[in-house]
Formats: structure tokens, sequence, C-alpha cells
């Protein structure tokens, strides 16, 4: 056998091994639509805040429920929009959903997602508005970082941007509903059109 022959069967199985311990079924398009209701929810918060009364108290209730609301309905938005796609996306290439690499990489960052969710909650909870979006941003980046040695490394640059863009948020706090709407919108938009031009769109053409 030639030696180009033994570095192809080399890359070859190289390419099934990463396959078989890395979650290659998270759809572009998911990324794209939770931004775009990121960006929705930020502009709806942005009218609650200042557009809708000349000084936002942070004793305000009224404002405060409605802001809780917001970011819930966001969430589930772009939750259940994840699964739909990516599950549909699995379905297409002839895989479970459910495996041992979507396992891993729900394990793996689910617990940094789950302490910033905790952590954002009690700063809501104690009226701490000003470092509600940075901690959004760095616990987000981190469990991305984290999920991402278990599918596309791509996941990882966009968890580096959510930490870079949260450090900022902290320096400039009264900024932060800009910096979240960057984050959760703009990166996603970004994120989401390059996965679907480098991954989605090739598989589908196959």
């Amino acid at each position: 056998m030639e030696e180009k022959d033994i570095y192809s069967e080399i890359n070859s199985i190289r390419t099934l091994m990463e396959r078989s311990t890395k979650f290659i079924s998270l759809s572009g398009l998911a990324g794209v639509m939770a931004g775009v209701y990121a960006l929705a929810g930020a502009g709806i918060a942005y009218k609650l805040l200042y557009m809708n009364s000349a000084h936002f108290h942070s004793d305000n209730n009224t404002v405060q429920t409605q802001l809780f609301i917001l970011a819930i309905v966001v969430l589930v938005l772009s939750i259940a929009t994840c699964i739909w796609l990516t599950t549909r996306k699995a379905k297409r290439k002839g895989k479970s959903v459910w495996n041992q690499s979507s396992n891993l990489l729900l394990k793996s960052g689910g617990l940094p997602l789950l302490t910033g969710g905790c952590f954002v909650l009690v700063l809501f909870i104690q009226g701490h508005f000003s470092i509600i979006a940075p901690g959004c941003l760095l616990f987000y980046g981190l469990s991305l970082v984290a999920a991402a040695q278990y599918t596309y490394s791509d996941v990882k640059w966009l968890g580096l941007c959510q930490i870079g863009l949260g450090l900022l948020a902290i320096l400039i706090p009264v900024y932060g509903l800009l910096f979240w709407a960057l984050g959760f919108g703009v990166l996603h938009i970004l994120y989401g059109s390059i996965m679907y031009f480098k991954y989605d769109r090739e598989n589908s053409a196959n």
C-alpha cells in the first residue's frame, strides 16, 4: 500500500472517530432564530425600560415582572426552536438526536448554564439589575466552551466571544442591554449563518 493511501486511511478513521464522539446535528438555523428572538426581546425590553416612562426605578415591580416574563418567553422559544430544528436535522441524516455525544454535551455544558441561571435569578431577586446582562453572557459563554469539546469547534469561538462581551459589560454596566443584544442576538445570527453555510447547506445538498 502506498504512503498516500495510508494517510488517506488514517484521515478516514480519524473522521469516523470524531463523528462518533461529537454531536454534529446542531442546526445553524436554530442559532439564527435564537438571535432573532433575542433581538426582538431586547427591543421590547428597551421599550419597557426607557420609552414607556421617563425614568426606570428598581422598585417598579410591574416592569420587573414584565421583563422576567419576557426573558422566559425568549428562552422557551429559543430552546423549543433548537430542539425542533436539531431533531429535524438528525432525522434527515438518519441519526438519533439522543446518543452518547449529545448526552456528554448536555452534561458538560449544563452545569455552568444551570449555575449561571441560579446566579442571575438571585441577582434579579436582590435587585442587582446592572450585573444580570454580564452574568448571562459570562455563564452562557463558559457553558458553550465546556460543551464545545463534544460538538463543532465553532461553538467554542462563540463561547469565547460571549465571555469577552460579558467582561466588557461589567466594565460598562449602563450598556448592559446593548451587550446582551449583541451577544444573544447579533452573535447568534452570525454564528448560525456560518454554521448553516458551513455544515447544514452542504448536508442538505448531499
